[in-house]
């Protein structure tokens, strides 16, 4: 029976199935970020994460924000995860309201 199920799942492999992925998250860091910038090369993608602690802005008109991660990823990798965010996104504005980034970050130029 389960040289049978091995068969299949290479079957499966070969004719394109999606592969199952398991997920170890034992080694899994997590930080929390309110900032995120973006900028990218012909071969990689690079995503900058920070936070901004600042309550106001200062006088001349800066705001320091504290880098705490950078992913570097293939254009392929950015693209899956353009569309992963993308479909999240669209799913928590359903739920609970369009996010008007606009608005928003017109008021923080006050």
């Amino acid at each position: 029976m389960a040289d049978s199920k091995a068969k299949a799942d290479k079957a499966g492999a070969a004719m394109g199935a999606s592969p199952k992925v398991e997920w170890d998250d034992s080694k899994m860091n997590t930080t929390y970020a309110n900032v995120a910038n973006a900028a990218s090369t012909r071969e990689e993608v690079t995503l900058l994460f920070g936070t901004n602690k600042s309550w106001n802005i200062s006088k001349d008109n800066s705001v320091k924000v504290e880098l705490s991660d950078r992913i570097i990823l293939s254009p392929f990798a950015a693209k899956r995860l353009w569309l992963i965010l993308g479909s999240v996104l669209e799913e928590y504005e359903s739920r609970f309201g369009k996010l008007d980034i606009e608005s928003r970050a017109g008021a923080t130029k006050q």
